[in-house]
Order: C-alpha cells, then sequence, then structure tokens
C-alpha cells in the first residue's frame, strides 16, 4: 500500500482516534504515514526507519497489540502508545499506532457509568460481558442489562484493567471470565461463545495476545 493511499485512509479513519492522539502507520521496516496531534508530535517523517524499543517495533516483533508506556529515551519526549500489527496471509506486514500525550484518566476503579434511555447505570466491571464498538460510543453488554458509554471503545481498551479484559477484534473487547468456549473457526481465527451465547470472533490481528493473555 502506498503512501498517498494510506494518506487516504487515514483521513477517513481519524475520527474514530481519541483527540489530541497522533496516528503513525509503517510496514515492516519504515514508517509511511504520520499525523501529529497539537499536544504531542514524535517529530516521525515519512520513510525514516522504526527506532528500536517503540511501540512500534514490540507490535511488529512480538506480532500482537502492544500497549504500554515510552520513556523519552525513543523519541526525546515520554509517551504513551499502543500499536497493533497489520497481517498479510499470516506474515506481519506493518503496524498501525495511536500515540497519547499521557495516560488518559483512569475510569472508577470498579465501574463503567453507561446511559440507557435516559438515564446512567454504575456497572461493576465484574457484570460486564462484553463491550462493542458503535461508531464513537461503545455499546456495553452487561449481565444485568445494555447501555452505551460515551468513550469509544479504543479509550476504554487503554483503561480497562487487563486481567479481565481483552481485545479481540476491531469492534469487540471482552471480559475474559464470560467466555464459555472458544471454538475454531473458518471465518477468523477463533470464536468466542459467550455465557450469554453471544458469538464473538477473534481476528488474526488479536490472536497472539489472546492465546497469551489466556495461556494456551
Amino acid at each position: 500500500m502506498d503512501q498517498l493511499t494510506v494518506s487516504g485512509i487515514m483521513e477517513v479513519m481519524k475520527e474514530f482516534f481519541p483527540s489530541n492522539t497522533s496516528v503513525a502507520v509503517s510496514d515492516h521496516e519504515k514508517f509511511i504515514y504520520y499525523q501529529p496531534s497539537r499536544l504531542v508530535d514524535l517529530h516521525i517523517r515519512a520513510g525514516e526507519p522504526i527506532k528500536e524499543g517503540s511501540v512500534t517495533q514490540q507490535a511488529l516483533k512480538e506480532k500482537h497489540q502492544v500497549s504500554t508506556y515510552i520513556d523519552s529515551d525513543v523519541y526525546g519526549i515520554p509517551y504513551y502508545a499502543m500499536s497493533v500489527p497489520i497481517f498479510d496471509n499470516n506474515e506481519v506486514t506493518g503496524a498501525i499506532t495511536t500515540i497519547y500525550p499521557a495516560k488518559p484518566s483512569p475510569i472508577s476503579r470498579n465501574v463503567l457509568t453507561i446511559k440507557a434511555e435516559d438515564r446512567w447505570y454504575p456497572i461493576p466491571y465484574s457484570d460486564v460481558v462484553y463491550l462493542e464498538s458503535e461508531g464513537r460510543k461503545t455499546k456495553v453488554q452487561a449481565h444485568s442489562g445494555t447501555g452505551y458509554h460515551k468513550l469509544n471503545l479504543t479509550e476504554l481498551e487503554f483503561m480497562l484493567p487487563d486481567d479481565s479484559f481483552i481485545r479481540v477484534h476491531r469492534s469487540y473487547i471482552v471480559n475474559v471470565n464470560y467466555i464459555q468456549e472458544i471454538q475454531p473457526d473458518s471465518h477468523s481465527t477463533f470464536l468466542l461463545i459467550m455465557k450469554d451465547r453471544t458469538k464473538i470472533p477473534v481476528t488474526q490481528t488479536y490472536t497472539s495476545a489472546f492465546r497469551k493473555a489466556l495461556n494456551y
């Protein structure tokens, strides 16, 4: 995919990223697109090689999504970032990286507050079955009901405790405590059968991190 094509796609996609977020796209060895935000700029240039120790390099090397803090040794300023590898026929061909000026403010330690109709309900983390992206908002499916959170899936992923929640698809985060079965699937790598009988795919981008999190 050439730089012009990537730039066009990212112009369309940027509305789905949290505000004040820089976005970088790379192939397996260099960056091919970079859009800084007003609050953080790593001064990456198209054609520049990927630096050792960067979150992009980690995602390409480990072949799964990486969300972490990077100190100033790499780009001169500290930052938080999330990088997701891009696959083509089981080979990692690049990565999309979102860069934050600071770690997002944490959500309340034990609850998500969701809106249903004209009311708000605090839902304990332990009651959340899965989260599904719906545009700029997130549908929260809980054991006790369904509602919406104002943050998008990427923002919530960065904040939710990773001992219970894991992203398995660009549109889904699941609570691993509500997984009933893991099945092979021809349309994705795995198919999760949740305890409420919802079927959720695990796509290739997230397979490695998913297997590692569930120790199999």
